[in-house]
């Protein structure tokens, strides 16, 4: 489905539920991006980690 099918269906709903799809979908981005940040950092200390006997005494 295209991403111009996928607006038109939305745009058939009822306020209600296009205010929940809405919802659904900024929930879904904000949790991606958080998993991305982790990840980003947590590849960034990575070598750290591995090499710094101090920081997994």
């Amino acid at each position: 489905m295209r991403t111009n099918d996928i607006i038109k269906e939305i745009q058939r709903l009822p306020i209600s539920k296009r205010i929940y799809v809405v919802e659904k979908t900024i929930h879904s981005i904000r949790t991606q991006e958080d998993k991305n940040v982790m990840k980003k950092a947590a590849d960034t200390l990575y070598t750290d980690y591995k090499t710094d006997t101090e920081l997994t005494a």
